[in-house]
């Protein structure tokens, strides 16, 4: 079946006219009819628009044009700017809201070739680890639909794992693509802050926020990133830097690569299944020739604690332009600031508002000091963490997640279980540095345990390098999910 290609493979056939751009979006069309009534992974299909985009990539590819991602169908979180299409960031505040321009990183791979099937589910705002918090329904993980795909770049997640697109673009803040990789069994990339333009992404927390992309293998996140990646003098924090070629990483050789494995990530609360996979994993870099040895990330505890004050905080500021007077939902009350509460009030989800609540008393006068500077500090002496330990190592290899996919609505009412299913993300994104997930085995339930894999500041290709090497010696993310299938 064409869905059963990679976005590598997907690539490497277009190219070679092997097929066609439109059999191919076609084919996932007809998919994600069949299956996504039950996965529930998109918000919206751009159908006409796909077959549109391919019929134009195959008639470039008639004429020999080489764009490194032509007719390449992907999917896209709705937290990403699409010109002309509707972006919700999964909120009712924002619902039937058609932005006027396309996100930086999102163009970049339209310029490249490829083109989009459709707007993914996410948690609203991207606040959140299930996709539960989305202000429309619920994304279900393709491996057991009665369980969640994560978050919460969930909806992106469980289209790659269901064959409802070979790849697809999701947003990190601190743990939502590597988070639901893990849970639905495919590979994610969180690059290095600043390495992809921001620009044209729904800010959550803006010391935070990364696009990052979803694909079945290492070498499907290193295509996109490839393209994704560099300056763009619409975002001040893109580095100016010319990125490296992440193809050129993809060695399959990991001798002598230096492994770290630190202490602290393998604690109580991981579930046994995941711990054993996890260390059969690293037991395979030993055995492919990496330098494999512990070492220790001693502030790692505090990072939960220092992410759940910062980026609460950030989000109060942002969120604060989404008042009923310039776009999306306004709810008339009689005045400006009746509009402007109730318009909030109605729009915002439980969630949002929480994590508002938090970063507004976080920040208050006689707070300020207490709680978001001292999480400034804190967040200083993780990052120390992770520079001294690439001073020892190339690469860190941990769990992605403490546990497996858990069930829809078991932790929902409880905010702070919730939290702890990002737990092992949140220090890398307070870092800033790269981190990226591989699938590494199954539980006793056939459910997807993922491979969390970091590297230093602008280190992507040797993560990419240790990722692909991994999968060509494995065959974790080839299988397929069989809970969601054509009825």
């Amino acid at each position: 079946m064409l869905t059963d290609l990679t976005l590598t493979e997907a690539r490497d056939q277009l190219r070679a006219g092997a097929i066609t751009a439109l059999d191919l979006t076609q084919a996932y069309l007809d998919r994600i009819h069949a299956v996504d009534p039950q996965v529930r992974a998109f918000l919206l299909v751009t159908g006409e628009q796909a077959l549109e985009a391919a019929a134009d990539a195959d008639r470039r590819l008639a004429q020999g044009d080489s764009a490194p991602l032509l007719g390449v169908p992907l999917a896209v979180k709705d937290v990403l700017m699409t010109r002309g299409v509707p972006t919700t960031a999964g909120s009712r505040i924002l619902e039937g809201f058609v932005p006027p321009y396309t996100a930086t990183a999102l163009e970049r791979l339209f310029d490249a070739g490829a083109l989009m099937l459709g707007k993914t589910n996410t948690d609203e705002f991207a606040m959140g680890s299930s996709t539960e918090n989305s202000g429309y329904f619920t994304t279900r993980n393709p491996w057991d639909l009665e369980r969640v795909p994560g978050g919460s770049s969930g909806g992106s997640a469980a289209a790659v794992a269901a064959r409802l697109a070979p790849g697809a673009l999701g947003t990190d803040t601190g743990g939502s693509v590597r988070q639901p990789a893990a849970l639905c069994g495919v590979s994610a990339l969180k690059p290095s802050y600043g390495r992809v333009s921001r620009y044209g992404l729904i800010a959550f927390a803006s010391s935070l926020d990364q696009a990052g992309v979803f694909g079945r293998t290492a070498a499907d996140c290193a295509a996109l990133l490839g393209v994704m990646a560099g300056h763009d003098p619409l975002d001040s924090t893109s580095l100016p830097e010319r990125p490296p070629d992440y193809a050129q990483a993809l060695t399959g050789d990991v001798h002598g690569l230096r492994v770290g494995v630190p202490r602290e990530f393998f604690v109580e609360g991981i579930e046994p299944e995941v711990e054993r996979a996890v260390r059969a994993a690293i037991d395979r870099f030993a055995v492919l020739g990496a330098d494999v040895r512990e070492i220790s990330l001693p502030h790692t505890r505090y990072g939960a604690h220092v992410y759940y004050l910062i980026g609460p905080a950030e989000a109060s500021a942002n969120l604060a332009r989404f008042d009923g007077v310039r776009y999306g939902l306004r709810v008339e009350a009689g005045g400006m600031w009746p509009t402007y509460k109730a318009t909030r009030g109605q729009g915002f989800g439980a969630e949002v508002k929480r994590r508002i609540m938090l970063g507004t008393y976080a920040l208050s006068a006689g707070y300020y000091d207490a709680y978001y500077l001292k999480a400034q500090q804190v967040r200083t002496l993780i990052r120390q963490d992770f520079d001294q330990a690439f001073g020892a190592v190339d690469v860190i290899v941990t769990p992605a997640t403490p546990g497996t996919a858990f069930r829809i609505g078991e932790k929902i009412d409880d905010p702070l279980q919730m939290y702890l299913a990002d737990v092992l993300t949140l220090t890398p994104s307070l870092a800033g540095v790269p981190a990226m997930c591989v699938p590494c085995g199954f539980d006793s339930r056939n459910l997807p345990i993922g491979l969390q894999i970091i590297g230093p500041a602008f280190g992507e290709p040797a993560v990419l390098r240790a990722g692909d090497a991994y999968q060509r010696v494995t065959d974790w993310h080839t299988r397929k999910p069989k809970a969601a299938k054509y009825s």
